[in-house]
């Protein structure tokens, strides 16, 4: 690789001059580059050099736009079967915040400087903390997906992450985020008795299966009467309903699991096939009704016309209810530009069904004497789906039994002595 000065002289003759970087990239193809500036020059021969040898050079007239490089991640996205609503948001995220800063912008000439003035400009364009770093993962997505393709030879977004994250431990900046607390993310194991007594109806079976077996919202709303073995008291996950009401695979492949459930939620189960609102196919001599039997491939928990039941009424008809019949709620008073300003009304605590989820969790690591099943983690993870053991334990670790207070000492120490 070599720097060498170039001089010419134009029609009217005066006299130019630049710098240029000769030099043979990764693909052994011969490239110049020209500076106006011999500090320039240098300081790119310096990382260029550094980049061939390493083999992660790409030159700029072999580089993409940035808004080039997201329509093939968007398109490789999209032919590895991503939901629809994963989809639609890389998208956005593409249309509306990367593309109007940085689209136009060689992949080559997008180093940390230029990405964190992209951050910068992000928040001074007012998106939201959120926000940014929801965009940070997706442009390193991008970049990641342009690394595979030989568009680019370094994924600066991932470097600038490792930079600052360097020193630090993630599941402890996790924790200190605020753990999950009984009684205010956690329904407590009054609260949930008080629901169970209170439930009726449709949604009695649904939210007993969302507390003691722990199924997410979507998988709750594409479980089928197939994957219900009442018999042995198990449910088997295999698909779910995303947010667009379309049936697919579980979040993970841990997400396909197998889940226990106990009699009270069989008998649940049992006792709403019978009654569950399968179409009708006719009418019988006096004029009657005749539905059709529940089908293997049925949905548990339909709407009433037998499709995806929306996360909105099981949440708004069901979950909401439910506590204020329980007396799981809390008085709020309406703000006086509302239109029944300053009347007090009784508002559910839980506002979302992970509050089951999350109930469910803490029920497995509860121990026995606590009502609980005492399940050590590695079932904990196996039970909920997550895709690892590092995610149960950064949510739920601070639930399970330390096995250290005073009781448990003492029946160690007369055990050891003995």
């Amino acid at each position: 690789m070599s720097v060498r000065k170039r001089e010419w002289s134009t029609p009217k003759g005066d006299a130019k001059s630049a710098w240029v970087v000769d030099y043979v990239d990764t693909g052994g193809r011969r490239r110049l580059k020209t500076f106006a500036k011999k500090k320039e020059a240098d300081a790119f021969a310096a990382t260029a050099s550094v980049e061939v040898r390493e083999g992660v050079h790409v030159a700029d007239s072999a580089s993409v736009t940035v808004s080039k490089a997201a329509e093939f991640w968007l398109a490789s996205a999209k032919a590895s079967g991503l939901e629809r609503s994963t989809l639609d948001q890389y998208r956005q995220h593409v249309e509306l915040h990367i593309n109007p800063l940085i689209g136009e912008t060689l992949l080559s000439k997008l180093n940390v400087p230029a990405v964190r003035a992209f951050e910068d400009g992000l928040r001074e364009a007012g998106r939201s903390g959120a926000m940014v770093r929801k965009l940070m993962v997706s442009l390193g997505s991008l970049l990641a997906d342009a690394l595979e393709r030989g568009l680019v030879g370094r994924n600066v977004v991932r470097e600038k992450a490792r930079a600052r994250q360097k020193g630090k431990d993630k599941r402890q900046e996790r924790r200190q985020k605020g753990k999950l607390k009984v009684g205010v993310d956690i329904p407590t194991r009054e609260e949930i008795k008080a629901i169970v007594a209170a439930l009726e109806g449709r949604w009695k079976p649904l939210l007993l299966v969302a507390i003691f077996a722990g199924l997410r919202a979507s998988e709750l709303r594409g479980l089928r009467w197939a994957d219900v073995n009442l018999d042995r008291k198990e449910i088997h996950v295999h698909q779910r309903a995303d947010r667009f009401n379309e049936i697919g695979r579980p979040k993970s492949e841990a997400g396909d699991r197998t889940v226990p459930i106990p009699p009270m939620v069989a008998n649940a189960l049992k006792e709403w096939k019978l009654a569950y609102p399968r179409p009708v196919i006719g009418r019988d001599e006096n004029g009657k009704q005749i539905r059709e039997d529940a089908r293997p491939e049925h949905l548990v928990f339909p709407n009433g016309i037998g499709k995806v039941e929306s996360l909105a009424n099981i949440i708004n008809r069901g979950l909401l209810p439910v506590q204020v019949a329980a007396s799981v709620c809390d008085p709020v008073t309406r703000q006086p530009g509302d239109l029944q300003g300053g009347e007090t009304i009784m508002k559910a605590r839980y506002t979302g069904m992970h509050a089951l989820r999350h109930f469910y969790a803490s029920w497995c690591i509860n121990r026995p004497a606590d009502g609980g099943l005492g399940l050590p983690p590695k079932v904990v993870q196996e039970r909920l789906g997550h895709s690892s053991i590092v995610m149960t334990m950064d949510v739920y670790g601070h639930l399970f039994p330390r096995g250290d207070d005073a009781d448990e000492m003492a029946a160690a120490e007369r055990a050891l002595l003995a």
